[in-house]
Parts: C-alpha cells; structure tokens; sequence
C-alpha cells in the first residue's frame, strides 16, 4: 500500500510513529535471523560483516514492502554519474579527515609508525578481505542509519529535528565496542550528524557511505584502531608517546581531541562540496502541480 501522507508528504504523528517503530521492529528481527545464521555459514569476521548488510537490506525492503510501491534503490541507491561524484567526494572527505587526525602527531613526533611482530604481519588476502569487509559495513550502516525511517521523518520533522537524534542512536550503537568512552560516544554522535548531513545535502547514500568508508580504510593503513577494533591492514602501527586525550588510547583516535578538530574541518567539507543532488522519492514532497492545481473547468 502507499503511505498516507499529507499533500506536501509529510506523515501525521501517529503514522510516522508507527513507520519507524515497524522498521526497527524488523532491523530487530534481521538481527536475529541473520546474526545466526550468516556467522554460522561464513563464520566469525565474514559472517558480522555479511549480517549486518543482510539486516540493512531486509528492514529496508520489507518496509517499503509494507507500506510503498518504491524499489530499494529509491533510497537513495541510484547508481549514474552523480553517484560517482557524490561517493568520490566521500572518499576524499573521509580519508582526508583520517589523514589530518593523524598527520599532526606524526608530524611533531608525540606518535610513530612502528612495525608489528612478524607473527601479527597481514598477509594480501587478509588485506583484501578487511577492504571488502569494511565497505561492506559502511554501506551497511549507512543504509540502516540513513534509509527508510531516516528518511520518513526527514520528510515529516524537517533537518535538524532527524538528523541530530538519528546521529544520537548512531552513537548509543556503537557505545558497547571496546574500550568506548564518553569521548568516542561524543565523536561518534559527530559523524552520525555529518553522515546524516551529507545524506541531506546530496539525498543519495553515496556521499555518506564514501564519508565513512574512507575514515575507517585510512585508519587502519596507519595502524590505529577504529572504534576499538585493531584491524591489521599493513605491517605497522600507530605507537603513541601523547595521552589518551590526542591518542584515544584503545579505542583508537575517533575517542580523541584530534578527531573532534577534523571533525569541524569535515563539516565544512561536507557544506562547501560540489556534490550532486539526487531525486528522493521519500524526502521530496510532491510537485505542486500534482497536488494543489485545480481542476480545469468544464465548459458551459
């Protein structure tokens, strides 16, 4: 069925609460299914990564299942030319941002490149495989995050109103990684807001999924960790002579002053970038024509 909506598309209260309460009621259930069964079949690393892709996709589809006749790639999944250049813009903000959070302590000496056992040395195809696990996850959590019910109450409660407690649980999510910190929940909430931000600007999942990939690729070429997780992609790592305040000590630096600094810089990135707006379907109310044109009259 389509959503009842009113002229300009928004949802009433009720309604939308009942969307998004229906979403995360069936994310829930894709993780239940999928969190069995994918790690069963592709075991521990694969199996997370494939699990949480298949609970994006399925919360997604299911929904607009239930209550459009929208295809998932009108969430903002076109694939054209200003996909590319949105998800190009992405990857140069996200790595650039990475590259800056740990360019400063490198540079004056408070961190260092040192290399790691030779026993913990990642061979290519462990390289590969993390590559592809983290694009996977970046896309996944960027379609969770900023998919159907991100994008219905955009539609109905505006920017700031979505995008600030949307960023909020994107944070409260990953406050159970290891060692997390009220200092990492802090930062997390920030990219949760500017993913959310670049969704607005460009209303495809391009530019966000870049943004978030090309962070959490950079960290792991340098060795740091990436929101507690320690990913060997190369054979060095980050060894830090600063505190836990620029370093993030085992989090990695997304729990540091240095990410919270980058983050400002990124924003403006986000602002000032000559991305590409795409149609959204969910977000975009109505042409007028459709809906406020009067009828032509009869002839007399």
């Amino acid at each position: 069925m389509t959503i009842p909506a009113k002229a300009d598309g928004r949802l009433e209260s009720l309604p939308l609460i009942v969307h998004v309460l229906v979403y995360i009621a069936i994310a829930w259930l894709g993780v239940e299914i999928f969190g069995r069964i994918m790690p069963w079949i592709g075991g521990y690393f694969w199996g997370s990564f494939a699990a949480s892709f298949a609970t994006a996709v399925f919360a997604n589809w299911f929904t607009l299942r239930i209550y459009t006749n929208r295809r998932l790639v009108e969430l903002g999944l076109w694939w054209n030319r200003a996909s590319a250049d949105n998800l190009a813009l992405g990857l140069i903000g996200g790595a650039g941002a990475a590259l800056l959070a740990l360019a400063l302590p490198l540079a004056i000496g408070t961190a260092r490149l040192g290399p790691i056992p030779a026993a913990e040395q990642p061979s290519f195809g462990a390289a590969v495989f993390l590559t592809t696990g983290l694009i996977i996850a970046a896309a996944a959590e960027e379609l969770l995050m900023r998919g159907y019910a991100f994008q219905v109450l955009l539609a109905s409660c505006g920017t700031w109103a979505t995008v600030i407690p949307v960023g909020v649980v994107f944070a409260l999510l990953h406050s159970g990684n290891p060692n997390a910190t009220w200092f990492s929940v802090a930062n997390t909430a920030g990219f949760g807001i500017l993913f959310g931000y670049a969704f607005v600007r460009t209303r495809d999942l391009w530019l966000p999924i870049g943004l978030h990939f090309g962070w959490n690729f950079t960290l792991p070429l340098f060795g740091a960790n990436v929101s507690g997780l320690r990913m060997r992609m190369t054979g060095h790592e980050m060894v830090w002579s600063a505190g836990k305040l620029w370093s993030g000590g085992d989090y990695g630096p997304e729990a540091s002053v240095l990410t919270s600094a980058v983050m400002i810089l990124l924003a403006f990135f986000i602002w000032k970038a000559p991305v590409r707006r795409q149609p959204s379907p969910l977000t975009d109310p109505p042409e007028a024509s459709e809906v406020c044109e009067p009828s032509p009259a009869l002839p007399s």
